[in-house]
């Protein structure tokens, strides 16, 4: 068998992407915090990027031979600021833009590089620096230690007076207390790890539990408990003698607990020969105690959201614009640009231009960020008008596919402009992805938004009358009456998602 080579051409289309284009998509699903460490990356590595701020270190000659086309760029950064805020009339007329935030800028491919350079991205106009004090301090807020409980029972331990055997079985204690107060392992256990490593003198099991006593009157009041009936007890033990109804509280807590966790308020009165009122005031006391007592210390440290975009209302007229606080005007280096030479080809003229080129990109890929993100906040904007003006229970239906129709954009875009980014409004600071549900018919032939419905169970829970309070089903059915179809399984479902317990832990004794 002989083997013939040939040649074949063929005619096909693929679809590839560019690298521009991959940055492009990247910076898009960039959170704001990920958004200005990539900047700066890029002022760190391209020498052709500078922030705009830098332009008052350039030498005069620089800035005599610039003027003429700094004046020109001054009037572009005009308009791009205006066109950064969008206004959306509530008129008729639908959305009132100011000017136009989708005309593509095109780069050539034969970049000019003896003239002046004025490429520059703006967020927004700069805002006025805090002086250094004030950022001083906010970085000594945001970057202090937070205090866990470990850390306060330790400091606690360290100040009490003990013997160097009681030291040990307190620490051994100590490590076994998880994060909300409690004490996770058995006395039995802890005191047989102990016995382990003594040697001539046996530990005693009545050692152990007297130092666990110790360490019950550390703070908060309520740690080192084994169980939420001692964790009760030990804060109704530290409180004042003379406290109203103390005596009462201890003994419905000591006998009768299981009743109040399963809120049998009729057994509980019955067995604890208390008048309703009387038992009003005992639960009062009781519900001011704090069931996990290290939660008050052990807490997570806060996460701070900076808002993309910000909405405002203005002369009844609903203004969407970027946030200019969330990353650093940028601009091409002048100066670096000036350098580069048509005919040169040589080794440092071959990279200045490949930055340079790498620079324009990356102004450009800002650039389309932050336009995309504008129109498709001012699209939410215009569709949820009903919530921003009303509240949640106004909310419409909205899935991806609503905004990608609007702006003439691919799902998968939308999806990346509205993950991980936030919108300040007057109702408070929410993800774009807040504004989008599912909906639910309702009898007139309409639709109802989940996010509403949540809205609307959360309302008539909250208005409920604690001695009877409402069922999934009878919610379900009240909200029929309003023409939303809902089944009971929907309504649990969502109340749940609100972390709002069952009916039967919301009962009352009022």
């Amino acid at each position: 068998m002989v083997m013939k080579a040939s040649l074949q051409l063929k005619l096909g289309q693929s679809l590839t992407m560019t690298p521009q284009l991959q940055q492009a998509i990247r910076l898009l699903q960039l959170s704001t915090l990920d958004l200005q460490q990539e900047i700066q990356q890029a002022l760190e590595s391209n020498p052709m990027l500078e922030t705009s701020e830098d332009d008052d270190n350039q030498n005069p000659e620089s800035t005599e031979n610039e003027h003429d086309n700094e004046e020109s760029s001054s009037a572009e950064e005009s308009n791009a600021a205006s066109e950064s805020s969008p206004d959306w009339d509530e008129s008729e007329n639908g959305p009132d833009w100011s000017s136009e935030t989708d005309s593509p800028d095109t780069i050539p491919d034969d970049l000019p590089v003896d003239t002046a350079w004025d490429d520059i991205y703006q967020s927004a106009p700069a805002s006025s620096a805090r002086n250094d004090d004030e950022n001083d301090n906010d970085f000594e807020t945001r970057n202090s230690p937070t205090e866990t409980l470990h850390d306060h029972l330790e400091w606690q331990l360290n100040l009490t007076p003990m013997s160097e055997r009681d030291q040990a079985i307190a620490h051994a204690l100590l490590d076994a207390v998880d994060n909300h107060g409690y004490l996770t392992s058995p006395l039995e256990e802890i005191h047989s790890g102990m016995v382990e490593e003594s040697d001539e003198d046996p530990l005693e099991l009545d050692e152990v539990e007297a130092v666990l006593h110790r360490l019950q009157h550390f703070d908060p009041p309520g740690v080192f408990a084994r169980d939420l009936q001692e964790c009760l007890l030990i804060q109704l033990n530290q409180l004042p003698p003379d406290t109203p109804w103390l005596a009462q509280a201890r003994l419905v807590i000591t006998h009768y607990i299981s009743l109040l966790g399963n809120r049998d308020y009729a057994q509980l009165l019955r067995r604890s020969r208390l008048k309703e009122d009387q038992l009003r005031d005992v639960l009062a006391l009781i519900t001011g105690l704090n069931p996990r007592p290290g939660d008050t210390l052990d807490q997570a440290e806060p996460d701070y959201v900076i808002p993309d975009v910000i909405v405002r209302k203005h002369n009844e007229r609903w203004r969407v614009e970027l946030n200019p606080e969330i990353a650093p005007r940028i601009r091409v280096n002048a100066s670096y640009a000036s350098l580069i030479k048509r005919a040169d080809s040589s080794a440092d003229n071959t990279y200045l231009r490949d930055q340079l080129q790498e620079a324009k990109w990356f102004i450009k890929s800002l650039q389309s960020r932050n336009e995309t993100l504008l129109k498709v906040a001012t699209r939410i904007v215009e569709h949820q008008q009903g919530f921003l003006d009303h509240g949640e229970e106004h909310m419409k239906p909205l899935i991806l596919s609503d905004i990608a129709q609007a702006v003439e954009m691919h799902e998968s875009t939308i999806s990346r402009v509205t993950t991980q980014k936030y919108m300040h409004t007057p109702r408070g600071i929410f993800e774009l992805k807040y504004f989008f549900s599912s909906h639910v018919g309702t009898d007139e032939g309409g639709e109802c938004s989940s996010t509403a419905i949540r809205a609307m169970i959360k309302k008539l829970i909250a208005t409920e009358t604690p001695k009877k309070p409402l069922s999934d089903s009878k919610i379900a059915a009240m909200l029929g009456e309003q023409g939303i179809k809902v089944a009971r399984r929907t309504v649990a479902k969502y109340r749940e998602a609100m972390h709002i317990p069952p009916s039967n832990e919301r009962k009352r004794l009022v």
